[in-house]
C-alpha cells in the first residue's frame, strides 16, 4: 500500500506541476504588472479595513481563515524536510513561488469574490463556483468539489494532527492518542459553531502564534547575528547548484523548494478563495490583494523564521540521494519538527521542544480548523438544498480523520497530503488560467478608479460584461 501511495504522489507531483505552479505565477505576475509588488502597502492598509455582516466576515477574519488554512505544520517540519531532502538551497525556491504564488493567490481569491453565492443565509464560493459560474463546465466543479472535500476532509487533517501528536510526545511525554482525543475534542467544540465562530477564533489565534513564533526566531537570529550573512549565501548558492557541497542535490533543491512551498503557502492550490469569497467588501479586487499579502505572511515571514533558525544554528542534516548524508550535524534527528527543537535548544535549552510543539499545535489545529471550512464549502455547493445532514455527516468524518491522523505514521501522512494538495493544484491551476479574463477586468476597472481619485472603488459585473455574477449583478439591481 504504501507503494502504491507513492507512484500515486510521485505522478501528481511529476516535474509538469512544478513547471506550471512557476509558470502560473510567472504569467500573472507580468500580467498585473506585479501587483505583489506595486500593491505591496495598499494590501496592508486593506487588511484592517471593511467589517462583518450578517451574511459575511471582515476582510481581516477572511485573512486570518485563510492564513490559518496557510500556516500549519508546514511551516515547521515542511520547511525542515525541504532543508533535509534539498539542501539549504531548498528555501530560496521557496522564496521564489512565494513571490509568484502570490500574483496567483490574487487571481484566485478576486475570483472567489467576483462568483460568490449565498447559501444558508452565508457567502459561499471556491473554485467551484467559479469553475461552473465563469467557466461552465459543471462536470470540472463538481470534480474539483470532491477532490477538496476528500483532500481537506481526509487527507491533509491527519498530517497536521500527526505532527501535533509526535510534538507532544517527544516534548511532553503524552501519548498520541491522548492528545488526538484532545485535538477531536478542542475541533469539536468551532466547528459545531459553523463559519462564524471559526473566523472569530482565528482572528485571534493567528496574530498571537504567528507573532511569537517570529520573535523567537529574530531573537535566535540576534545571538547567531556574525553568522547571517554566510547563511544567506549558502541558500543562495546551494540553490544554483554552486555550492561544491550540495551540488548533488540541486535537482532535489528546486523540487522539495517547490512541493513545500506550494503545500506551505497554498498559493494556486484552491484553498484561500473559499475564506475570501466570505468577506464583506464592495470591490474583489480587495480580498484579492489581501489574500496575496497573506502568501507573503506565511513564507517570507513564518517559513523564513524556521528556516533561518535551523540554519544559522547548524541544526540539520542533509540526506545524500545516493544514501547516507551530505551533512549530519545532528545524528539520529528525526526529519522534521525536530530540527527546529534541536535549533531553539541551542540558545533555550529548556524551552525548544515544548515551544515548538506548542507552536506546531497553534499552527496546525488553526490548519485543521481552516480544512473543515473548506470541506464544508464544497459540500455545501454540491448540496444546495438539504444540506445540513450532509454537513454533520462531514464533521465527524473530518473528526475521525484527525484522530486516525494522530496515531498513523509520519511518512504515510506527509505522503497523503501532498497527493491531497497536488491534486487541488492540478485542477485549480488550469481553472484560473482559463479564467483569468474576469479577475484581469476586475483589477483594472479597480486601478482606473483608483487612478480618477475614487476611494471606495465599486464593482459593476455588468459594467466590465462579466457574466454569471448573480450576486453582485443582484446587489446592482437594489441600489
Amino acid at each position: 500500500m504504501e507503494n502504491i501511495i507513492g507512484d500515486i504522489n510521485n505522478l501528481v507531483w511529476s516535474n509538469a506541476l512544478i513547471v506550471l505552479c512557476i509558470a502560473a505565477g510567472v504569467y500573472f505576475s507580468i500580467v498585473t504588472r506585479f501587483v505583489q509588488v506595486r500593491y505591496f502597502r495598499h494590501m496592508i492598509d486593506l487588511l484592517f479595513k471593511g467589517k462583518a455582516s450578517a451574511k459575511g466576515v471582515s476582510s481581516f477574519q477572511a485573512f486570518s481563515i485563510a492564513i490559518s488554512g496557510r500556516i500549519g505544520t508546514g511551516n515547521i517540519a515542511g520547511v525542515a524536510t525541504a532543508i533535509a531532502m534539498g539542501g539549504p538551497g531548498a528555501i530560496f525556491w521557496m522564496w521564489l513561488i512565494a513571490f509568484l504564488g502570490s500574483a496567483s493567490a490574487f487571481i484566485e481569491a478576486t475570483l472567489g469574490q467576483i462568483y460568490k453565492e449565498v447559501h444558508d443565509g452565508q457567502y459561499r464560493g471556491g473554485p467551484s463556483y467559479y469553475i461552473e459560474n465563469g467557466l461552465g463546465i459543471k462536470w470540472y466543479a463538481v470534480l474539483f468539489a470532491v477532490a477538496t472535500i476528500l483532500s481537506t476532509a481526509f487527507l491533509l487533517p491527519g498530517v497536521q494532527s500527526n505532527s501535533i501528536a509526535l510534538s507532544m510526545q517527544n516534548a511532553f511525554d503524552v501519548p498520541v492518542m491522548y492528545t488526538g482525543l484532545g485535538i477531536v475534542i478542542l475541533l469539536g467544540l468551532i466547528i459545531f459553531g459553523g463559519v462564524k465562530r471559526i473566523g472569530k477564533v482565528a482572528e485571534i489565534v493567528v496574530p498571537f502564534m504567528a507573532g511569537a513564533y517570529i520573535l523567537v526566531s529574530l531573537i535566535i537570529m540576534a545571538v547567531n547575528i556574525e553568522q547571517v550573512p554566510a547563511m544567506f549565501s549558502l541558500i543562495i548558492k546551494s540553490a544554483f547548484g554552486l555550492e561544491q557541497a550540495f551540488g548533488g542535490v540541486f535537482g532535489l533543491a528546486i523540487s522539495w523548494g517547490v512541493k513545500r512551498g506550494i503545500y506551505s503557502n497554498e498559493a494556486g492550490q484552491g484553498t484561500a478563495p473559499h475564506a475570501a469569497a466570505a468577506a464583506e467588501v464592495n470591490h474583489p479586487v480587495k480580498q484579492g490583494l489581501v489574500q496575496a499579502f497573506s502568501v507573503y505572511v506565511d513564507t517570507l515571514f513564518v517559513c523564513s523564521a524556521t528556516a533561518f533558525m535551523i540554519l544559522s544554528t547548524g541544526q540539520y542534516n542533509v540526506i545524500n540521494p545516493d544514501g547516507g548524508f551530505i551533512v549530519e550535524n545532528i545524528p539520529g534527528a528525526l526529519i522534521g519538527a525536530e530540527y527546529t527543537q534541536f535549533a531553539v535548544n541551542t540558545h533555550f535549552p529548556t524551552l525548544g521542544a515544548g515551544f515548538v510543539a506548542v507552536s506546531l499545535l497553534f499552527f496546525a489545529f488553526t490548519t485543521i480548523m481552516a480544512y473543515y471550512y473548506i470541506a464544508e464549502t464544497n459540500l455545501s455547493y454540491l448540496y444546495e438544498k438539504g444540506s445540513k445532514g450532509v454537513i454533520w455527516a462531514l464533521r465527524f468524518l473530518i473528526l475521525a480523520s484527525v484522530f486516525y491522523g494522530s496515531v498513523k505514521t509520519a511518512e504515510a501522512a506527509w505522503t497523503l497530503g501532498d497527493i491531497g494538495v497536488g491534486i487541488m493544484a492540478w485542477l485549480n491551476l488550469v481553472a484560473i488560467i482559463l479564467l483569468r479574463k474576469p479577475a484581469i477586468k476586475a483589477f483594472r476597472d479597480y486601478e482606473q478608479q483608483r487612478k480618477a481619485g475614487v476611494e471606495e472603488p465599486v464593482f459593476n459585473a455588468r459594467k466590465l460584461d462579466i457574466k454569471n455574477a448573480e450576486l453582485w449583478e443582484a446587489k446592482e439591481e437594489r441600489e
